[in-house]
């Protein structure tokens, strides 16, 4: 059997985490533009890593080629579903995020869910929202405010996705729920 081939439990377990998600998206959109909208930018963006968790968290469960993309798109098309503020163009990004964290995946070969590489997932995929959101929404700002706000995204990335998500994995495999999947039977006897 190809170990690379998608179970119906990989793809449930994915859809689950990505639809979890996208109701989480929903209400950080509402958050984001409400009352966090009272931090200016490019300080908002230390709380904009939350995006890209299941960029980093669809691979570190399924630990199979696309996890990252097909996790990240469902929780975007939920959220979009749900009423995001920004519509359409948020399964744009979902595309981009995913595939941007589940780069760092893709380039060990898919054989290593150490934290290192999680952190790297979420970089990129705060590497590539951030892309976006510079041609999208910021084309005006200087370039002293674009790298700051790159700056921040980036790190914001790499500890809420990066760590967060590895954090999550391991909290979701000492529960026993991973149990079906390598991210389970990983799990440290305690």
């Amino acid at each position: 059997m190809n170990p690379n081939r998608w179970r119906t439990v990989d793809v449930v377990v994915a859809a689950v985490l990505g639809a979890a998600f996208g109701v989480i998206f929903w209400a950080w959109g509402l958050l984001w533009e409400g009352p966090a909208n009272a931090i200016p930018l490019p300080g908002r963006a230390l709380i904009y890593g939350i995006w890209l968790v299941p960029a980093v968290l669809g691979p570190l469960v399924i630990r199979k080629p696309g996890a990252g993309i097909f996790t990240e798109f469902v929780a975007a098309t939920v959220s979009t579903f749900f009423g995001s503020p920004w519509g359409l163009i948020t399964l744009v990004y979902g595309l981009f995020q995913g595939a941007a964290g589940e780069f760092a995946f893709a380039a060990t070969g898919y054989r290593q869910w150490r934290l290192p590489t999680a952190i790297v997932g979420g970089v990129l995929a705060g590497g590539a929202a951030t892309l976006l959101d510079l041609v999208n929404y910021y084309p005006e700002t200087s370039p002293a405010w674009k790298w700051g706000y790159a700056v921040l995204v980036v790190l914001s990335s790499g500890l809420i996705a990066g760590v967060g998500g590895w954090v999550l994995t391991r909290a979701l495999a000492q529960t026993g729920v991973l149990d079906r999947f390598p991210a389970g039977r990983d799990r440290v006897a305690v």
